[in-house]
């Protein structure tokens, strides 16, 4: 391993093949097209092929055909063991002088059992999908949590078909608002205990720096906003991620949040983002 481990940081020391490494990683567990790591980075495909390739060689990603796209998907095993080789020696076998401090903690803490959760649940535009999560949470358990919903680069009004659908299902619209992540990133803002991203280009972003032990997860369902057709066609498509977004807030909201440690609730609510998650 030790033969590896400066290769893999030397591969990590170019600023670009470095960046691709972090967005695999904020999208952890899931295999993301090529394609979409391109546009993401903005880079030409024969540029991303040989990054792709090179952190391939040092064996922190992996690659998987399917059918026509390959997908990627950071190797954790390899993650894991690069950084704990740096961490070895700073820490002298003692981990408590510098392993973070959620590794020691769990959401089973006292000071998180007598509150609500707050969760946030972040898209580009927060039109839509966004909003639907916001409202279908606070619809299914508002007792238990406080709903935010923001976007990286929200629309000046939410999405009529979205108002509709909600308006339908008989959920309170009057709260809601398209608002900017920036809003919840100041000293006066919410201190969240989830954080999911709802479309891909949100979670393909930097990452904000969190205040508290965010535990975060991707979510990412297709745009309605981008189907094209008839009115009762797009209609159609609204309601089917509605759906989608109400089941699996169903399983989250039925979690046994606070006896669950860290690790096995960042697992849980990853497993629900996934595409094989009944919808």
């Amino acid at each position: 391993m030790e033969i590896l481990i400066p290769n893999r940081l030397s591969t990590l020391g170019h600023p670009q093949r470095l960046a691709l490494f972090r967005l695999l990683m904020r999208r952890y567990p899931d295999r993301v097209p090529a394609t979409e790591l391109a546009q993401a980075l903005g880079l030409k495909p024969n540029t991303l092929s040989s990054y792709v390739s090179a952190l391939m060689q040092a064996g922190l990603i992996s690659q998987e055909r399917m059918g026509t796209s390959l997908r990627y998907a950071i190797d954790m095993n390899a993650a894991r063991e690069t950084i704990n080789y740096l961490l070895h020696d700073c820490c002298r076998g003692r981990p408590e002088i510098c392993a973070p401090d959620f590794l020691s903690s769990s959401i089973r803490d006292s000071s998180m059992t007598d509150r609500k959760f707050s969760v946030l649940f972040i898209c580009t535009g927060n039109s839509a999908r966004s909003i639907f999560a916001e409202a279908i949470l606070r619809d299914l358990a508002g007792d238990r949590f406080a709903a935010y919903s923001a976007g990286t680069k929200p629309r000046l009004e939410m999405n009529p078909f979205a108002l509709e659908v909600l308006e339908q299902k008989g959920l309170d619209i009057s709260a809601l608002r398209a608002k900017n992540v920036s809003e919840f990133q100041g000293p006066d803002a919410p201190e969240f205990d989830f954080v999911f991203t709802v479309c891909d280009q949100a979670a393909n972003e930097e990452c904000p720096a969190w205040q508290g032990q965010t535990i975060s997860a991707h979510w990412g369902l297709p745009d309605p906003v981008k189907v094209e057709g008839t009115d009762a066609e797009k209609s159609l498509a609204f309601h089917r991620t509605y759906g989608a977004l109400r089941n699996r807030m169903a399983v989250f909201t039925a979690l046994p949040i606070t006896s669950l440690d860290r690790i096995s609730l960042q697992k849980a609510v990853d497993d629900i983002g996934q595409p094989n998650t009944e919808e």
